[in-house]
C-alpha cells in the first residue's frame, strides 16, 4: 500500500516570523535611506568636515557652536511659528471636508479626485505657482487687484504677507492628501453608532463631537505626527517661493542647515550637528505627542 503524506501545517514559529517577513522591505529601506544616514550625521557631526577633505575629529565643538548660533535659533523659532499656524487648518480642514465627501452626494468622486490631486504635485511645482499667482508684479491676484481699482499687495517683499502665502501654498499642497486620510477613519465607524444617537434625540453636531471625534482619535493621531513631522521639514516649497525672503522671514531651519552643509564654507560636519538637533527636538516632540494622547488609543 502507498503511505499517505501528510500535509504539514503552519508551525507557530512560521506564524510568528511572518509578519516580520511582510515588513522586511520596508525595514531595508528604512534602513538604507534613514538609519544609516543617521549614523552616518550623528558619526560627522563630531568632526569638521568640509565633504571632500578628510574628517578631522572635535568632539562636541559643533554642538556648542550651535547652541551659540543665533540665527539658527531664529530660523527654529520661524519654523515653529509656521508649525504652529498651518497644524489646526492642516488637520481641520481635510476632517471637514472629509466628513463632506462620505456622503452621498453628486459626482463624489469628481470631488475627492479635486480635493486629492494638489498632494500629488511637487512642492517645487506648488512654489512656481503659488509665485506666478502671488508674484508682485506679474502675479495675477495682482492683476485682477488693478482691475478692480484696487492697490497692488507686496505679498513676497513684506514679511508677514510672504509667511502667509508660504501657509496658504501648504495648506493647499497638504489637504488632499490627509482628507483621504481622514476618510478612510470615518468610513471604519459602525453607522449604527449614529442610528442610535439619532433615536435617542441627538443632533448631528452633538454625534460629531460624542462619536465622530472619539472614535477618530487614532486617524487623528496618525494625522497630527504626519503633518506635524512634514511641516518641521518644510523647504522645497518654500525655497521655490520666496527662496527664504524677504531677508530672513521665511527661511526655516532646513533650509538654513541646507546653506550651512553646501554653501559658503561648506561645513558639512557643522551641519550634521544641526540636523542632529532638529532630530532630537522632533523625536522629543512625537514622544510628547504620543504621552499626551496615548498612543492614539481610544479611551
Amino acid at each position: 500500500m502507498k503511505k499517505i503524506k501528510k500535509k504539514k501545517g503552519i508551525t507557530s514559529l512560521e506564524m510568528k516570523l511572518f509578519p516580520y517577513l511582510l515588513i522586511l522591505p520596508n525595514l531595508f529601506i528604512f534602513a538604507a535611506f534613514i538609519a544609516v544616514p543617521a549614523l552616518f550625521g550623528a558619526y560627522f557631526s563630531l568632526n569638521k568636515w568640509s565633504g571632500m577633505s578628510a574628517p578631522v575629529f572635535v568632539g562636541l565643538d559643533n554642538y556648542v557652536r550651535a547652541f551659540h548660533d543665533v540665527k539658527f535659533w531664529q530660523s527654529f523659532g520661524r519654523t515653529l511659528v509656521y508649525v504652529l499656524i498651518s497644524l489646526p487648518f492642516i488637520m481641520g480642514i481635510p476632517l471637514f471636508l472629509a466628513n463632506l465627501m462620505i456622503k452621498e452626494i453628486r459626482a463624489k468622486g469628481m470631488f475627492r479626485a479635486l480635493f486629492y490631486w494638489p498632494s500629488m504635485i511637487s512642492y517645487i511645482i506648488v512654489g512656481i505657482s503659488f509665485k506666478f499667482m502671488f508674484g508682485d508684479n506679474t502675479g495675477i491676484i495682482n492683476y485682477l487687484l488693478s482691475l478692480m481699482g484696487k492697490a497692488k499687495v507686496e505679498w513676497l517683499t513684506q514679511g508677514t504677507t510672504a509667511m502667509f502665502v508660504v501657509i496658504l501654498a501648504t495648506i493647499w499642497a497638504r489637504t488632499g492628501f490627509y482628507m483621504v486620510t481622514y476618510i478612510s477613519g470615518l468610513q471604519s465607524i459602525p453607522l449604527s453608532y449614529y442610528e442610535a444617537a439619532e433615536v435617542d434625540g441627538a443632533s448631528p453636531i452633538q454625534g460629531f463631537f460624542k462619536i465622530t471625534l472619539p472614535l477618530l482619535k487614532p486617524t487623528t493621531f496618525l494625522v497630527l505626527i504626519l503633518s506635524f513631522i512634514d511641516l518641521f521639514k518644510a523647504y522645497g516649497l518654500v525655497l521655490a517661493l520666496t527662496k527664504g525672503g524677504p531677508g530672513t522671514s521665511t527661511k526655516f531651519v532646513v533650509q538654513y542647515i541646507y546653506e550651512a552643509a553646501f554653501d559658503g564654507k561648506r561645513e558639512m560636519g557643522y551641519a550634521s550637528a544641526l540636523s542632529m538637533i532638529l532630530l532630537v527636538v522632533m523625536a522629543t516632540f512625537t514622544l510628547l505627542q504620543f504621552k499626551a494622547n496615548k498612543g492614539g488609543e481610544i479611551e
